[in-house]
């Protein structure tokens, strides 16, 4: 907030040589801004406000792209399961497939069992590749619209088979 405010100040052209008295003295009013420190304050807490808007609209952006499912490779339990094993998502969000417990594990999608047209080679991990950590990763985007059906290979034959709808 600026405010003006009105300074006196002497002017000296009626002087002369001879006169010097406070007489020849003229007053010329001038203005000038004068901001409070409370309108420092507001500025400054507007300029600060501004820039933890932008930081919290840059992080949820941020979020927004890191948005993932994830999916439990082996129970809590202990269980040869994928957690939950069945499940529907969007169309271009990214699955992240957590090994957790009874690895090694992998990802294999069913050939037969995914939308016409997506090459199950790209989306699947390869037989012989397993996850044998607690916490390793695979991840797979899915864009295609459709159910697919995957697997873990050493853990089929327990049942460890799971089912995506992507809407």
């Amino acid at each position: 907030m600026t405010t003006s405010v009105a300074i006196t100040t002497p002017s000296f052209t009626g002087l002369k040589a001879s006169a010097a008295g406070p007489s020849s003295v003229r007053s010329t009013p001038v203005k000038a801004p004068v901001i409070c420190a409370s309108a420092r304050t507001i500025k400054a807490s507007f300029k600060e406000l501004g820039l933890a808007v932008a930081a919290t609209a840059a992080s949820a952006m941020l979020a927004s792209n890191a948005v993932a499912f994830e999916v439990l490779l082996g129970g809590d339990d202990g269980s040869l399961a994928f957690v939950p094993n069945e499940f529907s998502i969007p169309a271009g969000e990214k699955i992240v497939f957590k090994n957790n417990a009874g690895f090694p594990h992998n990802v294999i999608f069913e050939e037969d069992e995914i939308p016409t047209g997506v090459d199950v080679s790209k989306i699947s991990m390869s037989e012989e590749d397993l996850l044998n950590a607690a916490g390793e990763v695979f991840s797979v985007t899915l864009d295609a619209k459709g159910t697919y059906t995957f697997y873990c290979s050493p853990h089929r034959g327990a049942g460890m088979v799971g089912k995506v709808t992507v809407n």
